[in-house]
């Protein structure tokens, strides 16, 4: 047995996970991983969608080993920093409208967390309306507002004034009606939690633009805008948790501009920094300067190597135009895999935007789901060299969330290894 893992069974806390996949990572590069016996892996999960410019890219490396050189620590919410500055300016020029200030954390879960104190400080209420099937972080704020019984057992109760909205999944919930149709009827359910569900002292309303653990659920076009109606006509703020499909992963640099909407609160970690430990939330002034002394603090937040780091992923991102390669990318894979529905009726629905999809597995025209099935089809890929994800409220979604610098040889091998893998599952 390799060391590694012998060490992880007797030293690492894993008993979380239902067991991590047999592979010991040696190095990555691009879309590629290598384990510590050679073997090749084309990567088409990003570390739960963390990578997009590719693992190890070199720009990123380069501005944190410069950074590295100059300065690893200093409490930058004492001190000033540059790369906080810098990083903080670029992301005021490419967020929604009028966002202008960030604080910075290092995660996503922290950042939701610092996210819902700041809009209850800012509107003097309390409550929050969240979305069935979302998943917003594992820490006791975040799970709060998670729509995932699964995610949740044996941590609750939970914290109190949390409703909960419908998900706008046109896959499950459309019961065959027209998708307009069901989204106005989305909408008006999330009126009506709001009226009947709450105390009428909703903070805000928090939902990812493209739902990621719920199972790359996509809301339809219409949605967003016709919620962002509501929240104003109640005074309730749009918090849009943007950790898993900011930065280019949908084909936008952030995916709340599909919908046209700018959100209040903008919350972004995962792909913000090219792996390194970084979240943030990024807010209009008016909001952001809510927070009074002593309301928040964070010792590593604003880490001068991670936002260096940072300012050169995103710095990629928009010079090697990486928001369009993952919109090409994107429709290209959603094509082949929408081709393969007829002849694998496993296959229920293909959805996405850009490099963010999902393969919903049903086992019959009822959409039981094939949790199972899902679970072989990864290890059938893993087996043949390619990396993918298992997800969703009944874990039978297949990920399928490269890095966005995926290159066309690897995608049709991904393709290959995805198209044998179905194939080969007993009838």
């Amino acid at each position: 047995m390799n060391d590694t893992v012998q060490k992880y069974r007797d030293y690492v806390i894993t008993s979380f996970t239902k067991g991590l996949q047999p592979v010991v990572v040696e190095s990555a590069s691009g879309a590629t991983l290598r384990d510590v016996s050679g073997k090749e892996y084309v990567d088409c999960f990003s570390g739960i969608s963390v990578v997009n410019t590719g693992h190890c890219n070199p720009h990123v490396v380069a501005a944190a080993r410069a950074q590295l050189e100059k300065l690893i620590h200093c409490a930058s919410y004492i001190y000033y920093s540059s790369p906080v500055a810098e990083l903080a300016a670029k992301l005021a020029a490419i967020a929604p409208g009028r966002l202008q200030k960030t604080f910075f954390a290092n995660s996503g879960a922290e950042a939701v967390e610092g996210a819902l104190k700041l809009a209850r400080l800012y509107t003097g209420k309390h409550e929050f309306i969240a979305l069935q099937a979302s998943f917003h972080g594992r820490t006791w704020g975040a799970l709060s507002v998670t729509g995932n019984a699964g995610r949740k057992r044996r941590g609750g109760p939970y914290a109190p004034g949390v409703t909960f909205a419908p998900v706008p999944d046109p896959y499950r919930s459309s019961d065959g009606r027209d998708v307009e149709q069901c989204c106005a009827r989305w909408v008006e359910a999330l009126e009506e939690a709001i009226r009947f569900s709450t105390s009428n002292d909703v903070a805000a309303f928090i939902a990812e633009p493209v739902l990621g653990e719920g199972g790359i659920i996509v809301p339809p076009a219409s949605y967003f805008k016709a919620v962002k109606e509501v929240l104003d006509r109640y005074n309730i703020l749009f918090i849009a948790d943007e950790v898993q499909t900011g930065f280019g992963r949908t084909g936008k640099m952030f995916a709340i501009d599909h919908y046209g909407v700018e959100p209040d609160i903008l919350i972004t970690a995962k792909g913000i920094a090219g792996g390194f430990p970084l979240g943030a939330f990024t807010t209009r002034a008016e909001i952001a300067d809510a927070f009074q002394p002593g309301d928040h603090l964070s010792t590593f937040g604003g880490n001068p190597v991670c936002c260096a780091a940072a300012l050169a992923n995103i710095e990629f991102i928009e010079k090697e135009n990486l928001c369009q390669q993952a919109l090409q990318k994107g429709d290209f894979l959603m094509a082949r895999f929408a081709s393969w529905q007829e002849r694998f009726p496993l296959i229920g629905d293909v959805r996405g935007k850009g490099l963010m999809i999902g393969l919903e597995l049903v086992r019959d025209a009822a959409r039981t789901p094939a949790a199972a099935e899902a679970e072989r089809i990864r290890s059938s890929c893993l087996e043949k060299g390619v990396l993918v994800g298992v997800g969703g409220v009944y874990g039978n979604v297949v990920r399928i969330q490269p890095p966005l610098v995926i290159n066309q040889a690897q995608m049709d091998y991904a393709l290959r290894a995805l198209e044998d893998s179905f194939r080969e599952l007993p009838a």
